[in-house]
């Protein structure tokens, strides 16, 4: 099974910023995901915008990365959740209807929109590598994908924590709730 990752980089970032995110290995963090939230779904976990379809959860799954800088993650923010700031990530999850996906030959997750200046800033005041702080935000983000919410409930939200903080062990991350 392939899964592919796309990265688009927003023109308003600098080279050195671009460069940054070359050296993720995005497939990997997404594939490690999968599997573990797979395991979980294969224990009668329910993945809310996937409800419909497991049928279709074999197929190879797609996710678009966009990396922009703090002028637009504010619009997006503004635009998508009426809160006026950058944040450091944003989720758009695909939400197709079963009846499509049964069509596909592949499933898109959806995208998740990075800013860069968020990012780095959170990093360096958290003391976490850049590295390791954008992927408990890949791995976050794709759990907002397959329809989790840390902001429904106090339930909601630690079992959201603990499945990030299973894969990114799997990751060789530490836990990065922990101060």
């Amino acid at each position: 099974m392939m899964h592919q990752v796309f990265i688009n980089i927003s023109e308003s970032l600098s080279e050195q910023a671009s460069v940054m995110y070359q050296a993720i290995n995005f497939e990997q963090i997404l594939v490690t995901a999968l599997i573990t939230m797979d395991q979980k779904l294969n224990q009668g976990l329910e993945f809310r915008y996937f409800l419909d379809s497991e049928d279709d959860w074999h197929k190879p799954k797609t996710l678009s990365l966009y990396i922009t800088d703090a002028i637009e993650a504010r619009e997006l923010n503004l635009e998508a959740r009426a809160k006026d700031y950058a944040t450091n990530v944003l989720s758009y999850p695909t939400q197709l209807p079963a009846f499509l996906l049964q069509e596909l030959p592949e499933i898109d997750l959806g995208e998740l929109v990075f800013c860069h200046e968020v990012v780095v800033k959170e990093a360096e005041e958290q003391n976490k590598t850049f590295d390791a702080h954008l992927t408990h935000l890949v791995v976050h983000g794709i759990l907002h994908l397959l329809g989790f919410d840390h902001e429904i409930s106090d339930q909601d939200a630690d079992a959201m924590e603990s499945y990030e903080i299973e894969i990114l062990a799997k990751l060789g991350i530490n836990n990065p709730y922990l101060a």
